[in-house]
């Protein structure tokens, strides 16, 4: 009972100190997840880690509350959902409250504003390990590697030329992809047989 009590508020703890600590949304929160429960505590293993990022960016709702709903009901069924939901919650909640509370005045410290250049500067390099980290773990075939050089050159190609395009039709157009190629391979594989 005390071993499970602790898992609990060890799950609540981690999942309030990367709330805390994570500045840029949920895909700055990637590879602090990945870090935190795949490499030190060894509760999902990497391929399972990747179907959660892949599952928290294509469904409603905030990628970081997601991705703890997910990993919190794995390892604690309901009540680890919800404590590793509210822990994700609760700091960005506190920190939103404090600060609409003398916004104005916030932003008018010029500590404030370079605080936030340095954070920015930050939230890249974040996102961009997410990226590689995740890269790296995926298999390396002909599909997988033609699907991300078309979503990658699809990304500059409209950064470049200012073309304005959603991230959740990437995310839906890769789905589409990757569905039908999965129908055309079992298709193949029925005909083998």
């Amino acid at each position: 009972m005390k071993k499970e009590k602790n898992k609990y508020l060890d799950l609540f703890l981690s999942f309030l100190k990367i709330g805390a600590f994570t500045f840029g949304g949920g895909y700055a929160m990637i590879a602090l997840l990945e870090n935190e429960f795949v490499s030190k505590k060894g509760w999902i293993d990497k391929d399972e880690f990747l179907d959660i990022v892949a599952i928290a960016e294509s469904t409603p709702g905030p990628i970081a509350i997601n991705s703890a709903t997910y990993i919190g009901y794995k390892v604690g069924g309901v009540l680890g959902s919800t404590l590793a939901t509210l822990g994700v919650v609760l700091p960005s909640f506190a920190i939103i409250y404090a600060i609409s509370l003398f916004f104005d005045a916030f932003l008018g410290f010029k500590v404030v504003k370079s605080a936030f250049k340095g954070i920015q500067a930050c939230v890249i390099y974040l996102i961009l390990s997410a990226g590689i980290k995740m890269f790296k773990g995926l298999k390396k075939d002909v599909f997988t590697v033609t699907v991300f050089a078309a979503a990658l050159i699809a990304f500059v190609l409209l950064s470049l030329f200012s073309v304005s395009f959603s991230s959740i039709a990437f995310i839906l157009l890769c789905g589409a992809a990757g569905i039908v190629f999965f129908l055309l391979c079992g298709k193949k594989k029925e005909e083998k047989k």
